[in-house]
């Protein structure tokens, strides 16, 4: 109680003088109801919560900016190792997939999503240092968001964004437009780079549904599937038959002004056995907060996912083997390449689902700002299904996750030497030292 009292003695009080002349038995005797503490605007800064919500990542840290009718968009990445050889043309490639106006069957507008990196990479290579990565705006229209600045759009951002804030920027729909992915893209790109040279690491994700066309299971073959078969349609679905049918759905819906959603697959091909933590930090987990933070997703699934349920314990395991004298298997995958939170080698195998796109030019009952019921035909320039461009934003966040995970396994596991008869050599045996 004395190291109390003189430690209260010794503090200012609102509405009275230093407390330096009553005793430690006095100062014993104060009730917290007399007591007013003076709080300044520093200690208010220092209580005040972070919660942001634009950064992601502990070790590979992402955080985007930008809004999508304003000055431009972008990231910055802060963590990213030093002496990766790195340029705008690893970025650009995936912003091109990423981008509007590529197709008949995605928004009209016009970008060239050109990125330009300002900070973070000198002479080809990262440097260690925070990388910045700006790509601009440049085919606004704001105008065609009068409507929406009166009534909000039924099942987009618009209510929830004035009921958070108090306020929002009505041209695009500001933060929760697709636009803002631009900066997860070119740092997944960064993220892709690092897993594929360090560990030989794949991250491939395509188009498996469109509205009612589902494409089969067992039609894609996983351990074979390429980037060019994924890109060789404008729905990238690889399979050339249903590619065709989602197509003639998207048009279907496109030309009567609606929109519908899909599903897109993603798989990891030699993803590090050991990535993901237990237990609130497992790695089913960290993708499915990653895949669901991205526009209009709805839903998540690893593995068998919900299909899993209609099985027996005996049907649905995965039964270890051999292969070879030290390497073990599964014979089946129902556990999606994650067992325990924690990645076993075997194909990282997840599904996420995309809700059709809110704003559509179909007459809809809505209500305005001031609550008044009214009706709304939403103008601009939008998708009739997201899932086509949504593909290398899932790949993207899988290999934010992936890569920040990987980090995270080397700080803590590898540090010391590895148990050789459990734990396998980390890093791919094709990782060549950078020439800087």
């Amino acid at each position: 109680m004395a190291s109390a009292s003189s430690s209260l003695a010794s503090k200012q009080f609102l509405g009275a003088s230093r407390l330096d002349g009553l005793a430690s038995s006095d100062l014993g005797k104060l009730s917290v109801s007399t007591l007013q503490i003076s709080v300044g605007p520093r200690t208010l800064r220092r209580l005040q919560v972070n919660a942001a919500g634009s950064i992601y990542g502990n070790h590979f840290r992402v955080s985007t900016f930008g809004e999508s009718h304003g000055g431009g968009v972008g990231c910055i990445i802060d963590g990213c190792p030093p002496r990766l050889p790195l340029s705008e043309a690893d970025m650009q490639v995936d912003l091109d997939r990423r981008r509007p106006g590529q197709s008949r069957i995605t928004t009209p507008r016009k970008e060239t999503d050109t990125c330009k990196i300002s900070s973070g990479v000198s002479e080809g290579f990262t440097t260690g240092t925070p990388i910045h990565v700006f790509v601009p705006n440049t085919d606004q229209r704001g105008h065609d968001y009068k409507e929406m600045s009166l009534a909000y759009r039924p099942s987009h951002a618009d209510a929830t964004y004035d009921m958070k804030y108090g306020v929002r920027s009505v041209q695009g729909g500001g933060r929760s437009s697709a636009r803002e992915t631009i900066g997860r893209v070119a740092a997944g790109a960064v993220a892709k780079k690092i897993l594929k040279q360090f560990a030989g690491t794949e991250v491939l994700a395509y188009v498996s549904q469109v509205h009612k066309v589902v494409l089969p299971e067992g039609v894609v073959d996983h351990e074979s599937l390429t980037l060019d078969q994924i890109e060789s349609n404008i729905v990238r679905c690889p399979d050339p038959e249903y590619a065709e049918k989602m197509i003639t759905a998207i048009d279907t819906v496109r030309v009567k002004g609606d929109s519908v959603g899909g599903v897109v697959t993603c798989i990891v091909r030699n993803a590090p056995r050991g990535l993901g933590s237990p237990v609130f930090d497992k790695l089913e987990a960290e993708l499915a907060k990653a895949a669901m933070s991205l526009p209009a997703t709805k839903g998540f699934e690893f593995g068998s996912g919900f299909a899993g349920t209609y099985l027996t314990g005996s049907e649905h395991n995965d039964e270890f083997y051999m292969a070879g004298d030290s390497k073990i298997r599964t014979r089946t995958n129902r556990s999606g390449g994650i067992q325990g939170g924690i990645s076993n080698g075997e194909i990282i195998h997840m599904r996420i689902a995309f809700k059709p796109t809110s704003t559509i030019s179909k007459r809809q009952n809505t209500v305005t700002r001031d609550k008044h019921e009214t009706e709304l035909i939403a103008r601009g320039r939008h998708d009739p299904c997201v899932v086509p461009r949504a593909v290398p934003m899932v790949e993207a966040m899988v290999a934010l996750v992936l890569v920040d995970q990987l980090m995270a396994q080397f700080a803590q596991n590898y540090m010391f030497p590895i148990n050789q008869e459990l734990q396998e050599p980390f890093g791919s045996p094709r990782h060549e030292p950078a020439n800087v």
